[in-house]
C-alpha cells in the first residue's frame, strides 16, 4: 500500500482542514483497500486456525452469540425469550431492529439465508464505515491521517467483530457519515443518519449528544441556529426513541426496554460493576486491567489535546462512557467502544508523520496481531 506523502499535522484551531478535491478517489481507494486488507488477513488467519483445530470458522462469524438472536428476529420477528437456569429472563427485545430488518430484506430478495445476509450487511457496512472514518479523519487532519485512521480501525484489537454478523460496522458506518455530515454543515442528513443509528444500537445516545451539543455550541457562538440545524437535532433521536416507545407499548410499561436490558445484566450502574470486577481479579490481572484503563484515559486526553472537531470528540467520549458505566459482561466492553474511532486519531496523526516504508510494516504487524487475537477469541468458548 502506497500512502500519500507525509504532511504537517498542525492545523489552525479556527477551522478544519479542507478536503482536497483534486485526487479524492486515490485517497479513498487507499483507505478502503488498506481496510479491506486488514479484514482479509483476519479471515485468512481465522480459516487457518479453524482448519488446524478442526472447528468451523464460518459458524463463529454468523452462528453464535448475538448473531443468533439477530437471525431469529429476522426470520420470526420479536417475541422470543429464554429463561436461564438461575431464573434470569433474556428477551430478544434487547436487540434493536435495523440490522435484523436488513437481514430479512436481503434474504428475501437474494438466494441466501438470514445468517449469510447478516455477513453481507456487516461486511458491506464495514467498507462504508471505513470510508466515512477516512472522510472524517481527512477533514480534520488531512488525507494521510484519514487513510491511516481507516486502516487503524481495521486493526483495532477486537476488529474481528467487524467480520461477524454483528451491528458494530452498521452502527459505525451510520455514525461516521452522520458526523461527517455535521462537519460539512449538512444537518438534515446528519439527523437522518443519526435516527437510523438509533434503530441499530443503544449507543446512539452518544451520537445524539454529539449533534445536540454541537448545535448548542453553535447557538451560543453565533447567537443563532439555522432552521436546518434545528430540524436535524430534532430528527436525530427519533429512531432511538421510536424503538423505546415500541417496546414500551408492546410490554405495557414506559420503562419496559430498560427492564429488558436490566434482565440481561445491562443496567447503568455508574461503573460499580466494573470496579467490582477489577477488585475481584488476582492482583497481576487487576494491575494489567488498570493499566489498560489508564491507557484508555490517556487516549481520551490526547483526543482533547488534539482539539478534534467537537462532534467527533463528543461522540468518542460518549461511546467510551456508555461502555464503562453499564453492568454488562466485561469481555464485551472493548467491542462496545469500537465505534469510538476518534480514539485512533492520535496514533493516526503520529503515524502520518512517518515515512511509508516505516508505516506499512507497523500496520502489517498490527493486522497480524489483531487477526491472531480474533482467531483465538472466535474459536474459544466465550462471546466477544
Amino acid at each position: 500500500m502506497s500512502l500519500p506523502r507525509p504532511v504537517s499535522t498542525a492545523r489552525p484551531t479556527s477551522a478544519l482542514r479542507p478536503i482536497s478535491t483534486s485526487r479524492p478517489d486515490r485517497h479513498t481507494l487507499l483507505a478502503l483497500g488498506g481496510y479491506a486488507a486488514t479484514r482479509i488477513i483476519g479471515l485468512a488467519v481465522l480459516a487457518l486456525a479453524a482448519a488446524l483445530t478442526g472447528k468451523d470458522g464460518l459458524h463463529r462469524l454468523n452462528g453464535r452469540w448475538d448473531s443468533v438472536w439477530y437471525r431469529r428476529i429476522a426470520e420470526h420477528g420479536y417475541g422470543y425469550e429464554v429463561t436461564l437456569p438461575n431464573g434470569d429472563l433474556h428477551a430478544d427485545l434487547a436487540f434493536f431492529p435495523l440490522f435484523p430488518a436488513l437481514e430479512r430484506g436481503l434474504s428475501t430478495v437474494l438466494p441466501i439465508d438470514a445468517a449469510t445476509a447478516g455477513l453481507v450487511v456487516s461486511w458491506t457496512a464495514g467498507l462504508v464505515a471505513a470510508w466515512g472514518i477516512h472522510r472524517c479523519g481527512t477533514l480534520a487532519f488531512g488525507p494521510r491521517a484519514g487513510v491511516l485512521l481507516a486502516v487503524l480501525w481495521g486493526v483495532y484489537p477486537t476488529a474481528f467483530v467487524q467480520s461477524m454478523a454483528y451491528t458494530e460496522t452498521l452502527f459505525t458506518a451510520l455514525a461516521a457519515w452522520s458526523l461527517y455530515a455535521v462537519l460539512r454543515g449538512r444537518w438534515l442528513l446528519a439527523g437522518a443518519l443519526c435516527a437510523a443509528a438509533g434503530l441499530t444500537r443503544p449507543t446512539a445516545v452518544a451520537l445524539i449528544a454529539a449533534l445536540g451539543i454541537t448545535a448548542l455550541v453553535t447557538l451560543v457562538r453565533d447567537r443563532r441556529l439555522p432552521p436546518r440545524a434545528v430540524a436535524g437535532v430534532l430528527l436525530a433521536p427519533l429512531g432511538w426513541l421510536a424503538y423505546i416507545v415500541y417496546v414500551g407499548v408492546r410490554q405495557g410499561s414506559a420503562t419496559a426496554y430498560f427492564e429488558v436490558q436490566a434482565a440481561w445484566g445491562n443496567s447503568i450502574d455508574g461503573g460499580v460493576a466494573l470496579a467490582r470486577f477489577v477488585a475481584g481479579l488476582p492482583w497481576p490481572a487487576a494491575l494489567g486491567l488498570c493499566a489498560a484503563l489508564a491507557l484508555l484515559g490517556w487516549l481520551v486526553a490526547l483526543c482533547v489535546r488534539q482539539r478534534q472537531p467537537l462532534p467527533l470528540l463528543v461522540h468518542t467520549v460518549g461511546v467510551v462512557l456508555v461502555s464503562l458505566v453499564g453492568a454488562a459482561y466485561f469481555g464485551s466492553r472493548p467491542r462496545l467502544m469500537m465505534p469510538a474511532f476518534g480514539l485512533l486519531l492520535p496514533p493516526a496523526v503520529a503515524l502520518a508523520r512517518l515515512r511509508t516504508r516505516t508505516v506499512v510494516p507497523v500496520l502489517a504487524v498490527l493486522a497480524l496481531a489483531s487477526a491472531g487475537y480474533g482467531a483465538f477469541t472466535l474459536l474459544g468458548p466465550g462471546p466477544p
